[in-house]
């Protein structure tokens, strides 16, 4: 049910999973550098996962220029691309999830016409793809209603939502508990972190100003449900997961 994302070096990695038994979740495949010699990543990857010792894995997808929603057809080709070489590594790799990102910059695009232009492209990107569940997360989005609309869109199955709590804090002005309770009937994965509102900080559970239990709270009785702890060193991770872990055992 908890996943670590690696944030932090192997060994580390390594001692956070032996004392947790969490699950990992793996940002190398989101690195189009990456992407381009998939195999030799996938097999050195592998070997990674071996010597952390973790036995469950999600996957974070490319996100960095790209854009599901571009009117540009060769932007959306490559942004296609990257997304399925996501996807055969979550498949050689055997992961449980793969995770997305909407792509709406609020500086450059209107929502009107924004849901439906986003749910054709998943309807099409998972045509052929049944295997792995994939979740798409909120980033710059400012509300959860375009979101919403957008998974009641989704013809698949394997379709969920991933609620990022950092990034309502500090890139909405509604609350992240508003975010947890209207997207929880499609939410599958949870990215939980804390920051001031300022920035997206990835500080531990209570180092900042969201109520991780006030949030997590509307959440944690979902079926199937995965989170994730977005800290970079190993004491915010280790402090977060016992917070995490209160929360969901209440």
């Amino acid at each position: 049910m908890i996943y670590i994302s690696h944030l932090v070096e192997d060994m580390d990695m390594k001692e956070i999973i032996s004392e947790t038994k969490a699950g990992v979740e793996s940002i190398d495949f989101s690195i189009a550098d990456n992407l381009d010699r998939l195999t030799e990543s996938v097999e050195s990857y592998k070997k990674r996962l071996e010597l952390i010792g973790a036995k469950h894995l999600i996957l974070h997808g490319p996100f960095l220029d790209l854009n599901p929603v571009s009117f540009d057809s060769e932007i959306m080709k490559v942004t296609e691309k990257r997304f399925d070489q996501a996807y055969e590594a979550a498949k050689m790799l055997g992961a449980q999830k793969i995770v997305y990102h909407t792509g709406y910059n609020p500086g450059i695009y209107m929502l009107i016409g924004w849901a439906e232009r986003i749910a054709d492209f998943m309807n099409q990107f998972l045509q052929q793809r049944h295997e792995i569940e994939i979740v798409l997360e909120n980033m710059y989005d400012r509300e959860w209603e375009p979101i919403v609309k957008t998974a009641k869109m989704i013809e698949a199955k394997n379709f969920k939502l991933c609620l990022d709590i950092g990034h309502a804090n500090c890139y909405s002005k509604i609350p992240a508990e508003e975010w947890a309770g209207g997207m929880s009937a499609y939410i599958g994965h949870v990215h939980v972190h804390d920051n001031m509102g300022d920035k997206d900080a990835h500080m531990a559970l209570g180092c900042g100003s969201i109520n991780a239990e006030n949030v997590l709270n509307q959440l944690k009785n979902k079926k199937d449900c995965t989170y994730t702890i977005e800290c970079s060193t190993r004491k915010d991770i280790l402090s977060s997961y016992e917070v995490l872990k209160r929360i969901l055992s209440q």
